[in-house]
């Protein structure tokens, strides 16, 4: 049986045939691709805004329960340190200083408690930085601390975080002294390196956990979020005793000059 031959223009024909649906079925299957990869990412900017919203609700809660429960017991704080000293000054007496650090100490707590509800109500920083440092001191040692400070390195803007937890780290371990290390004078150090921003804060307290006015056995809230400032930024914070007494407090902050 004879088979009649194909022609030959026939195969150009079917190669391009071929190409042709070759190319259309990679371009449907590239428009497929690039669909579920829009449906994935809605999905997932879907879920970080449900996330957002649900995180910003519960920045409001705290915002109201932090306002319910401390800015009339700071509010009553101010105003009897105030009545105290006006009186003292009516009698012609001059105010303690302690009552004088209290009364500072209230307004600024009460500053810091608007800072604080400004920030939870928003998404922007606290605004507090080492540019408050020397008010910081100054409050200190009205409230009868000795404060030494001391910089090193060039000093230069930091990274809005970096200098928000440095302020931070400085303040708590101050605040400690205060509160645990008795008769203690204290020293703060600031050295600046290109790469790291150094915070240490000594004291020369020689109480022991067992005295009245002595630190406490275990680390309190204020060193554990030290500890989670440091950590969210990859630094790195030692706190504990020193060998001749005393306490210490050292931050490594990676603190790259903003580009």
């Amino acid at each position: 049986m004879r088979i009649d031959r194909v022609p030959r223009w026939l195969y150009p024909a079917g190669w391009l045939i071929s190409a042709g649906v070759m190319g259309v079925t990679i371009r449907m299957w590239q428009l497929h691709v690039r669909e579920v990869e829009e449906r994935a990412e809605r999905a997932v900017r879907a879920k970080d805004e449900a996330a957002k919203r649900t995180a910003m609700e519960e920045r409001l809660r705290i915002a109201r329960e932090l306002h319910d429960s401390l800015t009339h017991s700071i509010s009553v704080i101010q105003v009897q340190a105030g009545v105290a000293v006006h009186l003292a000054n009516k009698r012609g007496e001059e105010a303690p200083p302690a009552l004088l650090a209290i009364q500072e100490a209230g307004a600024d707590a009460a500053r810091e408690l608007r800072a604080t509800l400004q920030v939870l109500r928003t998404e922007d920083g606290d605004g507090s930085g080492l540019c408050q440092l020397d008010s910081l001191v100054a409050r200190a040692r009205a409230a009868g601390l000795t404060v030494t400070v001391t910089v090193t390195g060039a000093r230069r803007p930091l990274p809005p975080d970096v200098d928000q937890a440095a302020y931070r780290i400085v303040q708590e371990a101050l605040t400690n002294v205060s509160r645990h290390a008795g008769d203690a004078r204290a020293s703060v150090r600031l050295h600046y390196t290109p790469d790291v921003l150094n915070v240490q804060v000594d004291d020369d307290g020689k109480g022991t956990v067992t005295g009245a006015g002595t630190r406490p056995p275990g680390p309190g809230l204020g060193l554990i979020g030290m500890r989670e400032r440091v950590s969210a930024l990859g630094g790195r914070l030692h706190a504990g005793p020193q060998d001749g007494g005393g306490f210490q407090v050292r931050a490594e902050l990676p603190a790259r000059a903003p580009a």
